[in-house]
């Protein structure tokens, strides 16, 4: 217990604590008590704390929270972040779990060593999302989904991150940011047809500010293991 509790700073732990006391506030204020989406949020901002600190172990508890998010996205009519969830976030964070443990900072290291990327690299990423955008765009119209562009915008940047994360690039988590304010606009209109679903916004609010703080760690990280 000593050793996990030094291994987070007290900046970190202030931050994962602020983002549960403001999903758990959420979740108790609602109308309607939706447990699901409570639980997936916290599953989700103790993923990112982990992630921040380029640890395999976010990557599992992403699988967690995907399968969660997924369920309460379906119950939305969100099919989109469903369909991005099960199909591109969860099987790329099982992927990006078994690459993060072959490429260690160090021997024995729970630190992941950070990749530079390539112009290949990011010509590559582009070319795909074009791709991988128009085609989503076709099978959420089908389906009917719900708010169709900012569905379509959230599998973007949702590529763009997941893809990120395997490469073990930083910028990951500006995607991820991006990915957050998306659904925050996704979400703050589920609102209005039911207040159950505000531990998600919260949740997502969190999740920005995770994620901006883990671009700015993970590019320390980057600096730091240069120097080692």
């Amino acid at each position: 217990m000593r050793k996990i509790l030094r291994y987070f700073t007290p900046f970190e732990w202030s931050l994962w604590s602020v983002s549960v006391f403001a999903i758990a506030l959420g979740f108790f204020l609602g109308e309607e008590k939706h447990l699901l989406s409570f639980c997936s949020s916290l599953v989700g901002v103790t993923a990112l704390i982990f992630l921040a600190k380029g640890n395999p172990i976010g990557q599992l508890l992403t699988v967690a929270f995907a399968s969660l998010y997924a369920a309460v996205s379906f119950e939305q009519r969100y099919y989109g972040e469903m369909i991005t969830y099960l199909g591109m976030s969860l099987p790329s964070a099982l992927v990006g779990f078994f690459h993060w443990l072959k490429h260690p900072s160090k021997k024995g290291a729970s630190e992941v060593e950070v990749s530079a990327m390539t112009a290949k690299k990011w010509a590559w990423l582009c070319v795909t999302a074009v791709l991988v955008t128009a085609a989503f765009y076709f099978i959420l119209d089908y389906f009917n989904t719900n708010n169709l562009l900012v569905s379509t915008l959230s599998v973007t940047t949702s590529f763009f991150a997941a893809m990120l994360m395997i490469f073990r690039s930083p910028y990951y988590a500006v995607a991820y940011a991006a990915n957050d304010i998306v659904l925050i606009i996704l979400w703050v209109a589920a609102c209005f047809v039911s207040l159950a679903y505000l531990p998600t916004v919260l949740c997502f609010v969190a999740f920005l500010l995770n994620d901006l703080y883990a671009f700015f760690n993970w590019k320390r990280m980057e600096k730091r293991q240069k120097t080692d």
